[in-house]
Parts: C-alpha cells; sequence; structure tokens
C-alpha cells in the first residue's frame, strides 16, 4: 500500500521483512523512520491520520496531535463492548556520545541480531511504538475478529502523559482498555502510581571573578527509566555530583560557573557535570586525590549497579587570561545545598504490596540557564496525600533557598479494582497459551490507565506488552519472539471479548 501519506522512502528500509508478524514490523519500522520524540509528534500524528484516512476509516486528531481510530466490530462482533486499543505515539530520544544522528529530524537506524531488534546509537522506541505498530496491523486487517475498537494513540506520554491529560474523551465508549505499554511479557500491569513533573527554580547571582577553571563531571552510569528501575539501587549522576561538589568545597574555595545533567525528568541520569572556578592558590594535588578518593569510593558503593561509574576532576591549572561570569558564593552555596539537600529515590515501599515502591522521585534534569539553575523531577506515589507531602518538603527547602518549586503533568494513580472481567479472561487466556499462570502486578512507573480511568468510570483496564530491556537508554532492545507471541495473545483476547 504506497500511499501518499507516506513519509518519502517509508517501506524500503527492510531491516525487519522477514520477521513475523510481518504487519506488525512493517509498521514498526514505519514508525521507526519518523522523527516522534516527545514534543516533536506532529509528523508521527499526521501519519496515523494519514493512515486512517487512506482505510476509510473515521479518526480524530485533537489540537494535542493525539489520534483516535474507530473500527466497527467484525461479524458476531457488531453488538460486543467496544475495546480500546491504546498506546502512545512518542518515544524517549536519547543517544550515545558520538551519535551523528539528530533526532529532531533523522529516523532510527535498525539492527537485528539472534532475533533482537535495537537502534544503531540511540533509543528504540519499542516503548511505544510496538503497541502503535499492533494497533495499525489490526486495523488494516479485514480477516482479524474483533469487537468494536476505538484505537487510542496519544501525545507526550514520556513528558507527564500530556496528550491523555488534554484529551476529551466524551465520544469514547470503550467499557475495556488494552494498554500496550508495558515490557515485561507474562506481567499483566493492573495498577499503577500518580505522579507528577515538579521543577526546582533556584535563582543565583553572577559576578566577574578569576580563577583557575575546572570540570568536575560523573559519567558511566547505567541509568534508566526512573519508575521500573528506580528500586535496581542505580547511581543518579545529578545527586552524585551534588555529593562531591559537597565534598570538595569542605576541601578547597570555588564558585560554580555551571552545572547540567540529564535530559528528562523520568531518566534516571547517567551523566552531569558542573564547570567551576577555583582560587588561584587551590591545591591541586590535595584536590586531584580527593576526587581520586571519591572515584573509589564509589566505585566500590556502585560496584553491583553502575560498575562503569567514573568521577573526573579536570583542570589545565592555570587561570583564566580574562574574568569569567562565575556564580557568587552565596549562590554556590545554595546550588550545592539544593543538589545535595534535595531528596531522590524510593521514599517509602507499600506495606500492603510485597516488593512495591509506593513513593519516590528522581531529579532527572539539571539545567543551567542564565541567572536561574532547574532541577526538574518525576514525583510518583500510590498514595496521593505521600506524593503532595514529597512536593511540599520540595517547596520548603527551596523556598529557603530563595527559590520555589513548580509542578505540571499531574496524574492520578490507578487503582487496584477486585473485580475485573477483562483482568480474569486475560489471566485464562495467557495460562491456555503459555502453559502457566501470568504475573499479576501493580507498578510504581506512570501508566496512561489511571488517567483514562479517571475520566471513564468503570472502565476495565489492562496493560501488557512485549519483552523490552533498558528502555529510555541507547541499549534499548526488543524481543522479536516475544513480539510475536504477544501479538498472538493480544489477538485471542480480542477474539474471546464478545
Amino acid at each position: 500500500m504506497n500511499a501518499a501519506w507516506r513519509a518519502e522512502g517509508i517501506g524500503q528500509m527492510g531491516k525487519l521483512t522477514n520477521q513475523q508478524p510481518q504487519e506488525v514490523f512493517r509498521y514498526f519500522e514505519e514508525i521507526c523512520a519518523i522523527p516522534h520524540g516527545s514534543g516533536n509528534t506532529r509528523q508521527i500524528s499526521d501519519y496515523l491520520a494519514g493512515f486512517a484516512k487512506e482505510l476509510g476509516l473515521r479518526y480524530l486528531q485533537d489540537a494535542c496531535g493525539t489520534v483516535i481510530i474507530w473500527k466497527d466490530g467484525t461479524a458476531e462482533y457488531e453488538n460486543s463492548p467496544a475495546v480500546m486499543l491504546q498506546g502512545h505515539m512518542d518515544m524517549v530520544c536519547e543517544k550515545e556520545p558520538g551519535c551523528p544522528l539528530d533526532l529532531a529530524r533523522d529516523g532510527l537506524q535498525l539492527r537485528l541480531e539472534d532475533g533482537i531488534i535495537s537502534a544503531e546509537g540511540t533509543t528504540l522506541g519499542g516503548d511505544d511504538g510496538i503497541a502503535v505498530a499492533y494497533a495499525l496491523a489490526i486495523l488494516a486487517s479485514d480477516t482479524i475478529p474483533h469487537p468494536p475498537l476505538e484505537a487510542v494513540f496519544t501525545v507526550d506520554e514520556e513528558i507527564g502523559m500530556l496528550g491523555a491529560a488534554a484529551l476529551d474523551t466524551a465520544p469514547l465508549r470503550a467499557k475495556y482498555m488494552l494498554n500496550i505499554d508495558s515490557e515485561d511479557e507474562g506481567v499483566l500491569l493492573v495498577s499503577c502510581a500518580g505522579g507528577t513533573t515538579a521543577v526546582c527554580h533556584l535563582p543565583v547571582v553572577r559576578e566577574t571573578a578569576e580563577g583557575v577553571p575546572a570540570v568536575l563531571s560523573v559519567s558511566g552510569c547505567l541509568g534508566g527509566h526512573s519508575g521500573v528501575e528506580l528500586d535496581k539501587g542505580r547511581a543518579n549522576a545529578t545527586q552524585v555530583l551534588g555529593r562531591i561538589l559537597c565534598r570538595i568545597s569542605r576541601a578547597a574555595d570555588f564558585r560554580i560557573v555551571s552545572a547540567d545533567g540529564g535530559k528528562k525528568d523520568n531518566a534516571i541520569p547517567a551523566e552531569s557535570s558542573a564547570e567551576l572556578l577555583f582560587e588561584k592558590d587551590a591545591d591541586w594535588v590535595r584536590l586531584r586525590s580527593l576526587a581520586e578518593e571519591v572515584n573509589r569510593e564509589l566505585q566500590a558503593e556502585y560496584a553491583a549497579t553502575d560498575p562503569g561509574i567514573v568521577v573526573r576532576l579536570e583542570a589545565e591549572g592555570k587561570e583564566l587570561s580574562t574574568p569569567a561570569q562565575a556564580l557568587t558564593r552565596e549562590s554556590t552555596r545554595a546550588l550545592i545545598t539544593a543538589l545535595y539537600g534535595l531528596p531522590g529515590g524510593i521514599q517509602r515501599m507499600s506495606f500492603d504490596i510485597e516488593g512495591l515502591a509506593q513513593t519516590s522521585l528522581n531529579m532527572g534534569i539539571l539545567e543551567t540557564d542564565g541567572d536561574e539553575v532547574r532541577m526538574s523531577f518525576s514525583v510518583r506515589s500510590s498514595v496521593e496525600s505521600e506524593k503532595q507531602e514529597l512536593v511540599s518538603r520540595m517547596e520548603c527547602l527551596m523556598r529557603s533557598l530563595g527559590g520555589n518549586v513548580t509542578h505540571s503533568g499531574d496524574y492520578p494513580a490507578w487503582e487496584y479494582q477486585k473485580e475485573s472481567r477483562l483482568r480474569s479472561l486475560m489471566a485464562a487466556v495467557f495460562e491456555e497459551q503459555y502453559g502457566h499462570q501470568p504475573v499479576i502486578q501493580a507498578i510504581h512507573a506512570g501508566v496512561e490507565c489511571g488517567l483514562f480511568a479517571g475520566k471513564m468510570p468503570g472502565l476495565d483496564c489492562v496493560s501488557f506488552g512485549p519483552d523490552m530491556k533498558d528502555i529510555h537508554t541507547p541499549r534499548e532492545t526488543m524481543d522479536v519472539a516475544s513480539a510475536a507471541r504477544t501479538w498472538d495473545y493480544l489477538l485471542e483476547v480480542l477474539r474471546r471479548l464478545r
């Protein structure tokens, strides 16, 4: 189907041509050819709208770019309750140092090795491109039996579920929702935490200063998804940076010029750095020795979780030929206090569900912008009052430092339903196909089910998906065989939902 709505060159890459199911992987490859990072979804949104037009399906494309596509039920399913196929069209765009691709303009370079799909030097976007591919393959088919379908493709899920939050659900009639946004085959997600994006704003004052410039950096951390991987004890490079800055401040006088790290508030930063300006008489032998000591300590602490962590303090040892605009001593102290003092990681575990993180936060982005430093956090909790208390705690500290906290993208928790026909049916189908029971699980990461369930009372939701590893990192992979099994599972669930 060489329709005009397809971007030039799409469908001719062929890396996944022989993979089964072919239609699913053909659509997945087409999606990967279109830039679709969070905040850059117009092209992929238009692609989906064009798909619906080409097939003569009723669709809606809202002001944000979220697309809904409707399809009537097949024979004998015309009067069955409607089912929502739901996923998000945006992906987290991360790449390895030195990767030449511009993910705002370039498609992905796919790689297939031993049944595992990845992308050359970048994130793969299996989260959540595979959901879009599954839904398109079903919508395009004339042979798959299914109830009336409402395929909902949201935008900007990765930066706060903004598309789902803004979506008017009035046109939707679905009784069941299949959210295909999980990355562990055999796990049925039935509850998730609520969350918000909290940004700490710290005004800083600059002044002209002389001294010896240096760069302090933390690199080599594994990073990862701040909900899924937060319980693995991985190092947050930015908070480690704050720890080291505090340590060095006890040994020498310096000013901070800038501090930056991380790119996504919902990703654990793997790298972070600060430009510093030391006094002329700084003892560099002592400072380098201190940096090496801290490096050894951190490598020992994170040997099991971040074996590649490296701390570097690099300087030429020569003072600037012209003065620099550095933070004042007071602003430097305030920034170190914020970086070191703001909470991070898991704050409370659930006493109801074993092994579930109940409340957490992750400093995902640190950026210096002129006379302000911003620290962006993803805050999550299954208990609304704990989420609010954590934000209040951050506000208290920032007020004492002369700053403030703003928050956006607030979304509710998806509460566990004791009675769920969809969960029971999906568990039964899974046991028949796989020969063992699925894992019924709550998750600490945010899932759009919470927003849809909050807007559509009585909506019965389950989230699932094929095996994917290291999502939100350039190491992201998706298992072809798992994706095929999950496809067969999805089709059987649809067949049973009469």
